[in-house]
């Protein structure tokens, strides 16, 4: 935590569509000081190519505009990690090995993904080709750039639903330190996890210990939650006006582990201009508490 109480980075997803100079001053403009991206176009598998210059001029505009967090890739949709079909896996393969390369390219230090849906197959053999992929697709040195498995909401055929499978997976791929997990606010809730009361946060954090341990955790989503708790359904909210509400929200901001971490939102918008209004919600939140 910082010294007056607050996480040490907030920011949200933004875009690298205009350039990685364009995200930096809106990361500026909406009060981040840290943000995530897609790595290529969320629906396909096609990656812009980012020239040299501009990969000068991003490290200049990230210091000129107070970017001092971690920036955070997020692989594409299409990439299913668990798919029973070789040539989906083949593919999810050659994305996150290619945006290994890339991101590291220009210092970016985590690359979020989803570990896939199993499709009918189950959860053990989903999670077996996850594994396969994954030893497939991970480096075998330990470049800056880290990819983290993200906590699932547990809907349908999601691999991933619970900490334990997520477990599975880095233990299953040799427990290599390129391999860490984002944790999702909102789809923590929906696997049962209640941020409004203590006693839920200190569930997640003993889970936590017992599975996955502190030090694999890197980046937090932090979204409301349109569903219920315990209703394994991945439907976010704006900040404040969900189910997780702003007393659990606060709780997870103030806590003094997860305060370390990055916090990036992925609440409903039109406009990632829209993300000032959240932003600015939530440190008025930790200022009325600090």
């Amino acid at each position: 935590m910082g010294r007056d109480g607050r996480p040490q980075w907030l920011g949200a997803h933004l875009t690298i569509s205009q350039g990685l100079v364009k995200a930096a001053e809106l990361a500026r403009d909406v009060g981040a000081n840290t943000f995530a991206y897609f790595t290529r176009n969320p629906r396909g598998g096609g990656a812009r190519a980012i020239p040299a210059e501009e990969i000068a001029a991003w490290h200049e505009a990230r210091v000129a505009c107070g970017v001092t967090g971690p920036t955070v890739g997020h692989m594409p949709y299409v990439v299913n990690m668990a798919a029973a079909d070789d040539g989906l896996r083949e593919f999810a393969a050659s994305v996150v090995a290619e945006d290994f390369v890339r991101v590291a390219a220009f210092g970016g230090e985590f690359m979020v993904i989803h570990p896939g849906s199993h499709v009918g197959q189950g959860v053990e053999a989903g999670i077996a080709r996850v594994v396969e992929t994954l030893s497939g697709a991970l480096p075998t040195e330990s470049p800056t750039t880290t990819l983290l498995l993200e906590t699932m909401s547990g809907s349908g055929s999601e691999v991933g639903g619970t900490l334990r499978e997520i477990q599975a997976m880095i233990e299953g791929a040799g427990s290599p330190p390129t391999l860490g997990v984002c944790l999702d606010t909102c789809h923590l809730f929906a696997q049962g996890y209640d941020f409004r009361v203590p006693e839920g946060l200190a569930r997640l954090k003993d889970d936590i210990d017992a599975t996955i341990g502190r030090a694999r955790v890197r980046v937090v989503h932090l979204n409301d939650s349109r569903m219920p708790m315990g209703s394994h359904r991945d439907r976010h909210a704006t900040l404040g006006e969900g189910e997780i509400g702003r007393e659990g929200l606060t709780a997870l901001l103030t806590d003094p582990w997860l305060s370390t971490l990055p916090f990036v939102l992925e609440t409903p918008v039109d406009d990632p201009h829209q993300y000032a209004q959240e932003i600015s919600r939530a440190r008025a939140w930790l200022d009325a508490v600090s």
